[in-house]
């Protein structure tokens, strides 16, 4: 049967997004976010109007789904007709403003908590991982076996968001990773192997094992795989370590995104000296 049109659309569009290099999981979301919009219209993309695409967001909107939610559609939306027709009606179509939010930080003594509460050699390691080298989870999951150098006391990270690098192997890590070995003796490639296809670890079956744990250490807080690497961050800035240096394990391409940590560093925050500190300001007498 002859794919519609919808469907080559889609390919043509797979294809673009692979030849600009962009990672899997990348190409996976912007394709589901165009296939999504394309079955909800019911229209080949030659036909998409700019009222259509505003239509389309307005809905997601009304169904309460976040801003990066629709901000990521709008990409999406964008990338398919760029690939598919020759206009953009998208183009003076403005991303939704996001509000800056808090995310959720763990103290060193919950960490402790959580990784002591985690039975399971492999995923203490997966989350030691995260928290020791601060890495993503897509990277935790991406990470084979040759990739830990042991003797040198580094992680080579290769697949990133802002490419290749480095970052250090602590002595703990060190001991955890070499006992999840001896325990569990993965053949390779990957380090963390899963049970699909591909080997690789899903995403899912590292939130669920996660979710029992904190809810087993007893604590109350919103905690994601992500949550490590928050950790990690802020709890180098309050050791002291400087933006510069974090920037660069953390892989950032910009310094203004290493920059969110210093709001969640509550000792920076609390060494900084108020203005009215420096002011001799006497007190009023008491009556």
């Amino acid at each position: 049967m002859k794919p519609s049109a919808s469907q080559q659309a889609l390919r043509r569009m797979q294809r673009r997004l692979e030849l600009r290099g962009l990672r899997p999981n990348s190409v996976d979301t912007y394709l589901r976010g165009a296939r999504q919009f394309l079955e909800a219209l019911d229209k080949t993309p030659a036909k998409v109007t700019r009222s259509d695409v505003e239509r389309y967001l307005l809905g997601l909107r009304e169904a309460d789904k976040s801003a990066s939610t629709r901000n990521v559609a709008l990409a999406a939306i964008r990338f398919l007709l760029q690939s598919t027709t020759s206009k953009d009606v998208t183009a003076t179509i403005p991303q939704v403003k996001k509000q800056r939010r808090l995310v959720t930080v763990l103290s060193p003594a919950e960490v402790e908590r959580l990784l002591a509460a985690t039975e399971s050699a492999k995923y203490r390691a997966i989350f030691m991982t995260a928290y020791g080298a601060g890495l993503r989870i897509g990277e935790v999951r991406q990470l084979r076996v040759e990739d830990i150098h042991s003797a040198r006391g580094l992680i080579h990270v290769r697949f990133s968001k802002t490419g290749e690098r480095y970052v250090p192997l602590g002595g703990q890590l060190r001991e955890a990773l070499r006992h999840y070995y001896r325990a569990y003796r993965p053949v390779g490639p990957q380090l963390f192997p899963g049970r699909g296809k591909a080997g690789v670890l899903t995403r899912t079956s590292i939130s669920k094992v996660l979710q029992a744990v904190v809810n087993k250490a007893g604590i109350d807080k919103r905690v994601t795989p992500h949550t490590f690497r928050h950790c990690f961050a802020t709890h180098l800035l309050d050791a002291g370590t400087d933006l510069h240096t974090l920037q660069v394990l953390l892989g950032h391409a910009s310094l203004n995104s290493t920059a969110q940590y210093l709001h969640l560093s509550c000792q920076k925050l609390s060494q900084v000296r108020s203005p009215l500190d420096r002011l001799a300001v006497l007190q009023p007498s008491s009556r």
